[in-house]
C-alpha cells in the first residue's frame, strides 16, 4: 500500500466504494486523514467504515470543511451532467481528483510508464509489466487494469510502475508526471461521459500532455484521430516513437507479417522481433500491443536481448481471446473484454467458422462496422439489452437467433457447432456487460464455466492461454495470469 499522508489531520470525502474506493480509503487512513464516506450500496458502506472511515450522506451540512473529494471513475464528472456530489465538492470550495492523481502526488519522482487507448491497452499495460519483471526490475502493474494504483508496493528508484489509464481516470488526473506515454489509437467509446468524440481525444491528449518535456510519447499512427496526434507532437518537437501495423515510420516500431522493425537516426530499419508462433501475441492487434510494449520497454531502459525472450512467453490475459475448452473439433474462445466494436473486429479477423456470442448493453454505432467479418461467421446468437436491435440491424446478411442470456447462447452455439462441421464458439460481446453481469470479468468467468462443463473440462484454475488465427487454434503454450 502506498500511504496517503497529504491530507493528514484533515477530512477528506471518498464517493464510490468499489475496489478502487476501499484502496483510496486505506491509503488516507494509513496517512492520518479523517475520512468520510458514501455509496448507494449499505454493504459497500459498512466494507469502508470496518476500515476506519465514517458513513456521512453527502451534504452541506456532514460533509462541512472536506479537503478534497475523490472519485470513484466511475461516477460522471462533466457528461451527461456533473453527479451532485461534483457540485457539493465545488460549492464547499474542496478539490475534485481520483485515486492516480493522489499516487503522482505521492510518488513524483518514481519511474513510470502509462498506456492508454481505446483498445489493446490491458494486453499492452500486462504484456509490459511482464518484459519489465523478465528482466529482473521490481514493477507493480495495475490501475485500470487489475489493482487500484494505491495498492501498489513502493518500489525502490530502480523499481517501475506500470499503469493502464482510462479516459475516466485522466479526467480526475492533473500532476502525472510519466517518464514514458503510450497511446496505442483512438475509435469511438464513452462518448456519453465526454461529450463527444471530441472531449474522448482530448482527455487521452492530456495525457500526453501532462508528461513532462523529456518524456518518451509511443504513440500509434494506424487511425486518423491519433495520427493527428503523433504527426503534432512531432511537430512540436516532442520526442516521439511512432507505431504502426500499417505503414513503415521515420522513427519508431513498425510491425509487417508478424515482424518488429525499429527504424531512427536516418538507420536502415532493423529486424528486432518475429512474432510468428508466439499463440499469445497473434493477429495484427497484437503486432500493435507487442511494438508499443518493446518501445514502451526501450524507453524505460531495457535492451532487445531482455524484451525479446519475454514476448515469446508472454502469458496472456483473460478474457481476451482465451481458449477456455475444446471439444473435438469445438473451440470455446472467450472475448468478453471486447465491449465494443473495434474490439470485436480483431476476434471475428481472428478465427474462421465462428458461432458468435455478442449482446449486452451497445456502445454508440452499434456493430455496423463488422460487416466485413460476417464471412468467417456460421451464425449469431444474440443475448442482453442490445439483441432485439442487433437483429434488426443484422436483417438478412447474418443468419441469427435471438438466446436471451448467456448460458441459452452457449448450448446453442455449441449444439449448432457440434452439428455442423465444428468450429469455434466465440464470446465477443461487442457490449458492456453491464445489463446482465456485475462486470466484463464476471461474464467472461460465466462463459469459461458454461463452456467446460459441455466440454467435459470443469477443472483447471480458470485461466487459459490465447488461440491463434485459422480454422482451430493450436493448444496454447500457458497463460495464467
Amino acid at each position: 500500500m502506498i500511504p496517503i499522508t497529504t491530507y493528514r489531520d484533515k477530512t477528506v470525502a471518498v464517493f464510490g466504494l468499489g475496489r478502487t474506493g476501499l484502496s483510496v480509503i486505506r491509503a488516507l487512513v494509513a496517512g492520518g486523514a479523517r475520512v468520510l464516506v458514501w455509496d448507494d450500496d449499505p454493504d459497500r458502506r459498512l466494507d469502508a467504515v470496518s476500515l476506519g472511515a465514517e458513513a456521512a450522506a453527502p451534504s452541506a451540512e456532514t460533509w462541512k470543511g472536506i479537503a478534497a473529494l475523490v472519485l470513484s471513475p466511475g461516477v460522471p464528472l462533466t457528461h451527461p451532467r456533473p453527479h451532485m456530489v461534483v457540485g457539493l465538492a465545488d460549492r464547499l470550495g474542496a478539490e475534485i481528483l481520483g485515486d492516480v492523481e493522489l499516487f503522482a502526488r505521492t510518488r513524483p519522482a518514481a519511474a513510470m510508464a502509462a498506456v492508454t487507448g481505446t483498445n489493446g491497452k490491458s494486453t499492452t499495460t500486462s504484456l509490459l509489466g511482464h518484459i519489465l519483471s523478465s528482466a529482473g526490475r521490481a514493477v507493480e502493474v495495475g490501475a485500470n487494469l487489475g489493482r487500484p494504483v494505491l495498492d501498489f508496493d513502493v518500489l525502490a528508484a530502480a523499481g517501475a510502475y506500470v499503469l493502464e489509464l482510462s479516459s475516466y481516470q485522466i479526467d480526475l488526473t492533473k500532476g502525472l508526471r510519466p517518464q514514458v506515454v503510450a497511446l496505442l489509437n483512438i475509435s469511438p467509446d464513452h462518448l456519453d461521459r465526454h461529450g463527444g468524440m471530441d472531449g474522448y481525444i482530448a482527455a487521452k491528449h492530456r495525457l500526453l500532455e501532462m508528461a513532462g518535456p523529456d518524456a518518451t510519447l509511443v504513440i500509434g499512427s494506424d487511425d486518423e484521430w491519433s495520427a493527428r496526434i503523433c504527426h503534432a507532437m512531432q511537430a512540436a518537437g516532442c520526442k516521439v516513437m511512432e507505431i504502426s501495423i500499417h505503414h513503415e515510420v521515420a522513427a519508431g516500431v513498425f510491425a509487417r507479417d508478424g515482424r518488429l522493425y525499429r527504424t531512427g537516426s536516418g538507420r536502415p530499419a532493423e529486424l528486432v522481433a518475429d512474432l510468428n508462433g508466439i499463440e499469445t501475441l497473434h493477429g495484427a492487434h497484437n503486432w500493435q500491443n507487442a511494438a508499443v510494449a518493446f518501445a514502451v520497454a526501450e524507453a524505460l531502459g531495457l535492451t532487445t536481448g531482455q524484451i525479446v525472450p519475454a514476448l515469446a512467453d508472454y502469458p496472456g490475459l483473460p478474457h481476451r481471446l482465451e481458449v477456455v475448452a475444446r471439444q473435438g473439433d469445438i473451440v470455446f474462445v472467450n472475448d468478453s473484454k471486447a465491449t465494443n466494436a473495434e474490439a470485436t473486429a480483431h476476434a471475428l479477423a481472428a478465427y474462421k467458422r465462428i458461432y458468435w456470442i455478442a449482446g449486452g448493453i451497445a456502445k454508440q454505432g452499434g456493430i455496423a462496422t463488422l460487416a466485413p467479418y460476417f464471412p468467417n461467421i456460421v451464425r449469431a446468437f444474440l443475448i442482453g439489452e442490445a439483441a432485439s436491435d442487433f437483429a434488426r440491424g443484422l436483417g438478412t446478411d447474418l443468419a441469427h437467433e435471438i438466446s436471451g442470456d448467456l448460458a441459452t447462447a452457449v448450448r446453442a452455439a455449441h449444439k449448432a457447432a457440434h452439428e455442423g462441421a465444428g468450429g469455434v464458439v466465440l464470446l465477443s460481446p461487442a457490449c458492456a456487460s453491464f445489463d446482465q453481469f456485475a462486470s466484463f470479468e464476471d461474464r467472461g468467468d460465466q462463459f469459461r464455466a458454461l463452456a467446460r462443463d459441455i466440454a467435459g473440462q470443469s477443472n483447471g484454475n480458470g485461466n487459459g492461454g490465447n488461440g491463434v488465427n485459422g480454422d482451430f487454434p493450436r493448444r496454447a503454450v500457458g497463460g495464467v495470469r
